[in-house]
């Protein structure tokens, strides 16, 4: 396009002048100046060379621009004396480093300890088949995990619109009228489901009814969950036992179709008796299963929800996995986790965005009934993609084999004399074996035998579930364990005759079209697929592209070599109710982790349920609650929390039963001391927790943590400490120092999980020795302490297998590693400042003028000077190929600024340079040179299809070679936003989040 072309010599050499002028030349960053090994049997692929991106030049260059000449002077000024570790608490010695070769030999012997039984457990895990173009091309793609929560939508259509696939085909499977972009697990999608029918009454109906036929793991965490908002779960049989007093205080109910037995039950009945109560309806379901059901949506359910997981998302020891979960119309505004909806932009294209945000906890705080910070966007774009691939025409062949090969073990199996409870199933059967073998753990050791699991129900009972992957082979093999334990001759395959007719009453049927809209109906073919994948992950910016210096939320290296033993079948196939002496692979793996977890932190115990930095949050609490109470002291339930603390605290004490009194801060950002003191005694007999997030969200380590922390245990509470800033501790110092009792760590921060583009994340969380005995059970697998609370997620380690990417990047750095990326995550920060100091107002520093791991810069004077808000900046940084940092939060007027350890100074500076060069076009605003109306922040980002506007339509007071390549090496390499500015409110006005159909299509 000549627009391209019009870029002038004499603008590119006065770019490159810049640049050159903007910092001091350096050497070539690489290996060079990296210490030589130790001995010519020292491995040369060791991990810390690759994953902290500065070298030793480029520290010592940042170092003298602070005024340093070591590292441990610099650390010295940056974090409080008091509060330091030791040199060897995590160190080579306490952790020793593996090389990479090293450790994949390791993660080869876990992988083989894991014994490679085929599972047909079932109760809401799969063996689920992923299509090798998904598998290849989504899950090991780091343009798709790398990338961050969609908050900035012009940088983010692709997984955008993947999120509205994931909304759309739930919604059409469903029947519901909207649909969000997934939660954590089945489980806790289900806790949500029931609070949303509590707050529906207003408060004023306390009882939750589960039906009995539920998932036991889902029922213990309802059972957790309930405590905290006083709710009365009652399970029981839904048919019989909804009593008239129970009527009387009903707020909703929990059903699940088909259930957890594999029978399938017309709820319609019962939803009309629920309704005419002024009670909600909530089913938990399986989305296969609704291509060939009636979808709850048909037969009054109110909120719909389920593990979508056997779309294409492998087992993985229980996760991590998106839960779906899909709600009526008049219940959208109250229903939790991310929402994507079409709006547009200021041209008026089409474009995506979150939605809703206002229902967000960072905003409602105190307020909120849902701590959900995360969702799984990964796993969701998995599954989306998964439907896309097959279309409803697949989808429901895939649907009839499963269902009719269920139906020939049946009839196989009842032959040897066992009878199955139900005669109406989708894929699960329940054999009442008293009349064919001795009991049902003679099922079970012929199960052994053949290398099969079953699910163990009782002695009287043995339970089978089949997916996707089960061939004639396995069928014919299943059908024989049952023979053996009934001393019956085998069968062979030529014994065997498919039914005539579905095991589904008629009046349970699916009728209605399903998946109708373009996109499900056009890539089917390989080639057609991976196009799709490929163009929408072009639109998205990652970590592949550039630093995503997001404030609070470590944006670092996500290691290839960490990530490549997730996919490997010994750990992605295994069922997390799989009997212990089948994972000791998992098993030893968790104890590693769990342990090396406990020296970071300094804590006695650790717990790897938590499946989010906000689960933790909450199970973290609730362990305290319990301790509490254990001690007669029950009526504890004050929290106190900073208005520094992260976000999501206020919205996880409430969860847990708390009431959150805020605590000042001082204008230098930290801690009010005496507003801590006073409220702490004014409260010292219902005080139950303080919550501190450290360093502070401010960007700071704050000298008082340690009183601050007194204070609280001198008056009868216990101090929860925020992980969400651990990256900024590791090696320097630690929680149980600082005088925590308990705490959570963001594994998909501090330890390297990647994001997903918003999701999976693990929040586990580690306790001092008088909190072990209350860390969370799960009521299938052995886990927590003798006085355990209640589970908090749906599989007892959470979302085990992503567990490896954190171990292994724990082992590959070593003690000494992982504290070396500490110290170069605050000095990359603290250069950073540096750099921008006399361009923009840094808000909070210490005494010696660090700050933390990240730092917040204060925009508030454009703002007054120009009318430029946050927003503008942010855009504008876009235009550079980047992502913008945090944006108004913890303050409206800053960004939060994190850089990471993993950047290199080049990046670094590169940053800066834009940063730098938007400061001097916000002064052009300022004085005038440009208008405050139309000038380049204003109108920013600048996509294509800006740019390529004809002469006439160009109405800006600046070119298109300044808006589109501000600096010279975005002539090089360029990251290209796909659409202008979105209109948030035009978004939330008319609120649609489905996919566009044919006709809107051609409309566009």
């Amino acid at each position: 396009m000549a627009v391209f072309r019009n870029l002038s010599v004499s603008l590119a050499r006065q770019l490159t002048h810049h640049a050159r002028s903007a910092r001091p030349e350096v050497m070539s960053r690489g290996l060079a100046t990296a210490k030589a090994p130790s001995s010519l049997f020292s491995p040369l692929d060791t991990f810390t060379d690759r994953h902290v991106g500065p070298d030793d030049g480029e520290v010592a260059h940042m170092l003298a621009k602070l005024g340093y000449d070591s590292i441990d002077a610099f650390v010295a000024d940056t974090v409080p004396e008091k509060i330091r570790s030791s040199a060897t608490a995590v160190s080579n010695e306490s952790i020793p480093a593996l090389s990479e070769s090293e450790l994949f030999r390791r993660a080869k012997e876990l992988g083989k300890a894991n014994k490679p039984f085929k599972s047909y457990i079932g109760m809401g895990y799969h063996n689920a088949v992923v299509p090798p173009v998904i598998l290849r091309n989504v899950m090991e793609s780091p343009a798709w995990y790398t990338p961050y929560t969609p908050y900035q939508p012009e940088i983010a259509q692709g997984r955008l619109e993947s999120l509205v696939n994931f909304q759309t085909m739930v919604m059409s499977l469903t029947s519901m009228d909207i649909a969000n972009a997934s939660l954590l697990d089945e489980a806790t999608a289900a806790a949500e489901g029931m609070v949303m029918a509590f707050t529906g009454s207003n408060g004023k109906r306390r009882t939750f009814f589960a039906d009995s036929s539920v998932a036991p793991q889902t029922i213990a965490v309802l059972k957790t969950r309930s405590k905290g908002f006083g709710i009365n779960l009652v399970v029981g049989d839904a048919f019989k036992d909804l009593s008239d007093n129970v009527r009387k205080d009903l707020c909703g109910i929990l059903v699940q179709y088909p259930d957890v037995n594999g029978a399938v039950k017309d709820f319609s009945a019962l939803a009309d008796s629920v309704h005419s109560a002024g009670a909600l309806v909530v089913c938990a379901t399986d989305l296969l299963a609704l291509t060939m059901l009636k979808p709850p949506g048909e037969w009054g359910a109110d909120i719909v929800l389920g593990n979508s997981a056997r779309f294409g998302v492998p087992a993985g020891y229980g996760g991590p996995h998106a839960a779906f979960f899909a709600c009526t119309d008049k219940l959208k505004r109250k229903m939790p986790g991310r929402l994507i909806g079409r709006s547009r932009d200021v041209q008026g294209k089409p474009a995506y965005r979150l939605a809703l945000q206002t229902r967000e906890q960072h905003i409602r705080r105190e307020k909120a009934t849902s701590n959900i910070c995360t969702s799984q966007a990964l796993l969701a774009n998995m599954a989306a993609m998964y439907a896309v691939y097959h279309g409803p025409v697949n989808l429901k062949r895939i649907a009839q084999k499963v269902h009719g090969l269920t139906q020939i073990i049946k009839i196989a199996v009842e032959s040897f004399g066992y009878k199955a409870t139900s005669a109406e199933y989708f894929d699960t059967l329940t054999f009442d074996v008293t009349d064919a073998a001795k009991d049902a753990e003679a099922v079970h050791t012929a199960a052994v035998v053949s290398g099969v699991n079953l699910r163990r129900v009782d002695d009287n009972h043995v339970g089978l579930t089949l997916d996707e992957s089960v061939g004639v082979e396995d069928v014919v093999a299943l059908i024989n364990v049952f023979a053996s334990a009934a001393s019956s001759p085998s069968l062979s395959l030529s014994d065997l005759t498919p039914s005539s007719t579905l095991a589904i009453p008629d009046a349970l049927r699916r009728t209605s079209q399903f998946l109708p809209h373009p996109v499900f109906n056009t890539h089917h073919s390989e080639t057609e697929m991976l196009r799709y994948i490929y163009h929408l992950q072009s639109k998205d910016l990652g970590l592949v592209h550039a630093m995503i210096p997001l404030g609070s939320c470590t944006m670092k290296l996500n290691s290839t070599s960490s990530m490549i033993p997730v996919t490997w079948p010994e750990f992605a196939s295994v069922h997390p109710f799989a009997p212990k002496h089948q994972v000791q692979g998992y098993v030893e793996l968790i104890k590693e982790l769990e342990s090396d977890l406990c020296k970071i932190t300094g804590f006695a115990a650790c717990s790897l349920q938590p499946n989010s930095g906000a689960a933790g949050e909450y199970a973290g609490l609730s362990v305290i609650k319990a301790y509490h109470k254990s001690r007669g002291e029950g009526h504890r339930n004050i929290c106190l929390i900073p208005v520094s603390a992260h976000g999501t605290n206020p919205a996880s004490a409430v969860m847990a039963g708390l009431k959150v009194v805020p605590v000042k801060t001082h204008a230098d950002g930290n801690l009010d001391l005496e507003d801590l003191r006073a409220k702490a005694e004014q409260h010292k007999d219902n005080l139950a927790a303080f919550m501190i997030t450290y360093p502070s969200t401010f960007g700071v380590f704050e000298h008082g943590v340690q009183d601050a922390c007194k204070i609280i245990h001198d008056n009868g509470g216990q101090v929860y400490l925020d992980g969400a800033n651990l990256n900024a501790q590791v090696g320097v110092t630690n929680p149980a120092i600082c005088g925590g009792d308990v705490c959570h760590m963001n594994l998909h921060k501090t330890f390297a999980i990647p994001h997903g583009g918003g999701g999976p994340g693990v929040g586990p969380i580690c306790v001092a020795e008088h909190l072990a005995p209350f860390l969370p059970s799960h009521p299938l697998v052995a886990t927590g302490g003798e006085k355990a609370i209640d589970a908090v997620a749906a599989a007892p380690f959470g979302s085990a297998s992503i567990l490896l990417i954190s171990w292994a990047y724990i082992k590959m750095l070593g003690g000494t590693g992982l504290s070396d990326a500490s110290k170069v995550a605050l000095l990359n920060a603290n250069y950073m400042a540096h750099r921008l100091s006399g361009h923009y107002t840094l808000r909070y520093k210490n005494g010696k003028g660090r700050v933390a791991h990240e730092l917040l810069i204060d925009l508030a004077e454009f703002d007054k000077a120009a009318g430029l808000k946050v927003n503008d900046f942010a855009k504008r940084l876009q235009d550079y190929g980047f992502h913008p940092p945090t944006c108004s939060w913890p303050i409206s007027t800053c960004m939060l600024i994190e850089p990471t350890e993993s950047e290199t100074l080049e990046e670094i500076d590169r940053f800066c340079d834009a940063m730098i060069q938007i400061r001097k076009e916000a002064e052009d605003i300022i004085t005038g040179k440009q208008p405050k109306d139309n000038n380049l922040l204003k109108n920013a980002p600048h996509p294509l299809s800006v740019i390529s506007l004809s002469e006439e339509e160009w109405n800006r007071p600046y070119s298109r070679q300044t808006a589109a390549y501000p600096m010279p090496w975005l002539l090089e390499r360029k990251f290209w936003p796909t659409v202008s500015r979105i209109d948030d409110a035009y978004g939330d006005l008319h609120l649609i989040c489905d996919c566009p159909s044919v006709e809107e299509i051609a409309s566009y």
